[in-house]
């Protein structure tokens, strides 16, 4: 009897070899890693989402007749070699791991490993496909995409008469007060608590965050359940306000299905099938369900090709020589909710911006791409952070964390750590983006139009300084060259620069 090895990222019958597998001639093995748990203090409901699909996934298994050896060992291969001594296998073999580590380590130990297909377009399509052109950009990939899997076309032509709609989905956060449609939820039960006091086991250290509260699936079942919500009350009011921001809010009116997908409770096929029928039977506008799908096929698939593609040298670059340790607040960031009146005195900042969006990490374990980037990231960037302690961070504190996302999106996008191969300019920017894209800047101490000062805002302050401390470089970059040339004509600029180092002085100092 063979065995098939499903990893913690794979939980989906239909996936890799246990699609063809029947309880007759397979085995399957899933192995909780205490080596992993140990690795990083992971936020708790990241943690318990993984640990607990694993373990309703093994159960939906036996119930279909499989033998599964679903055990805690001391790693992964420790795990592997403890199963080998049990049940001698004729073959262990498992599919594609989402990580290059895993893949290094599932060839060490002999394992038998077949092509991924997690994602729309392998890794090794994604390679043929750039190295067939003369230049790579995101959205000639998406438009690949799009030809070759048929999602929103109208014959040769893309639905709508367009390709992207994006100019249509970055309005401002409404101000009209309206209710945006809330999550479903799923009661914890007995599973959950014997995840949750295994977790507790490893140390009040060991984890942070607030603890679940049944918002993340962990079935399939449950997944699917919130993939019908989502197409039916969330994605219909998707596009416009899908960069917006809101203080009031922490979800507006996206889909929450990126951790389903990265741990393959759901498969991309079935998310955009499900988005385009909404859209074909007149349910979801052509912007929504395009910006929706351009997410899935076209970024997500992006970053997986690009991650593979630079991996495992991509980990340590740094081309902007940024070697700030993470600030303490984003270190230890449990103290978010415990008065939400005296939210900016808990969370040891005073900065609205930062406040809230760690505030909806500590509770939820997510914030949306744009916070992710033009908060937390442009925050890492404008201050010079080490990418890899960000990346880290991220990796370890968002429920849909994996290498695979985090690596190309804060060390290529949110840090400029690769020096342009990800994108063609850093997304650095002030206070006056936030100010235009969320609510975050009212009742704020700082002003964001102010750039020197004590109550100047810290994003603004940064932001100018940035451009002047890496000008040589910046002012050759098209895309920021004017930016860079009105920092030079700044008559306040050594002021700035002044400022700027008692900004960052605070944030090291957890004071600011």
């Amino acid at each position: 009897m063979q065995t098939v090895w499903v990893l913690g990222d794979q939980l989906n019958r239909r996936l890799g070899p246990l699609r063809e597998a029947t309880p007759a001639d397979t085995r399957v093995l899933l192995v909780e890693s205490t080596a992993k748990l140990a690795s990083a203090r992971w936020h708790v409901q990241r943690a318990h989402l993984v640990l607990t699909a694993m373990r309703r996934f093994a159960t939906e298994l036996r119930e279909e007749g499989f033998e599964v050896d679903h055990r805690r060992s001391a790693s992964l291969p420790a795990g592997l070699a403890e199963h080998r001594a049990r049940y001698r296998p004729a073959r262990v073999v498992a599919m594609e791991p989402a990580s290059y580590d895993g893949l290094l380590m599932l060839r060490r130990h002999g394992v038998e490993v077949t092509r991924s297909d997690q994602f729309l377009c392998h890794y090794g399509d994604f390679a043929d496909w750039v190295a067939s052109r003369r230049s790579v950009r995101m959205e000639d990939f998406y438009r690949h995409q799009r030809r070759r899997l048929g999602y929103l076309m109208d014959g040769d032509e893309p639905a709508g008469g367009r390709w992207n709609f994006d100019a249509d989905n970055r309005e401002p956060p409404p101000r009209d007060g309206r209710a945006w449609p809330l999550p479903l939820r799923t009661p914890l039960d007995g599973v959950d608590r014997a995840v949750l006091a295994d977790l507790a086991a490893l140390g009040e250290n060991a984890t942070w965050g607030a603890p679940p509260d049944g918002t993340w699936a962990t079935s399939r079942a449950e997944a699917l359940r919130r993939l019908e919500h989502a197409v039916t009350a969330v994605l219909p009011a998707f596009g416009p306000h899908e960069d917006a921001m809101l203080s009031t809010n922490w979800h507006l009116a996206h889909t929450l299905l990126s951790p389903y997908l990265n741990l393959g409770l759901l498969l991309p096929a079935e998310v955009c099938d499900a988005a385009e029928a909404a859209h074909r039977a007149g349910r979801v506008p052509i912007a929504s369900a395009e910006g929706f799908i351009r997410q899935v096929i076209g970024w997500r698939e992006y970053v997986w090709g690009r991650y593979w593609q630079w991996v495992p040298d991509h980990r340590s670059a740094n081309e902007l020589g940024a070697h700030r340790p993470l600030p303490p607040v984003f270190a230890d960031p449990g103290v978010a909710t415990e008065k939400r009146s005296e939210m900016h005195t808990e969370m040891h900042t005073e900065m609205r911006c930062l406040a809230t969006v760690l505030r909806d990490v500590h509770d939820h374990g997510w914030t949306h791409h744009i916070q992710r980037l033009m908060v937390l990231g442009n925050l890492g960037l404008l201050a010079g952070v080490d990418p890899a302690e960000l990346t880290r961070w991220m990796w370890t504190s968002f429920v849909d964390g994996a290498e695979w996302v985090m690596l190309p999106n804060v060390i290529g996008m949110a840090t400029y750590a690769d020096g342009g191969r990800m994108t063609t300019k850093p997304y650095a920017a002030g206070g006056a983006y936030i100010d235009r894209m969320s609510d975050y800047c009212g009742g704020c101490r700082f002003d964001r139009r102010r750039r020197t000062g004590d109550n100047a805002c810290p994003f603004t302050t940064l932001y100018w300084d940035f451009l002047a401390r890496h000008a040589d470089r910046l002012r050759r970059n098209p895309r920021v060259a004017q930016q860079v040339r009105a920092a030079d004509r700044l008559s306040d600029l050594p002021a700035v620069r002044e400022r700027a180092a008692e900004v960052l002085a605070e944030l090291d100092q957890g004071r600011l």
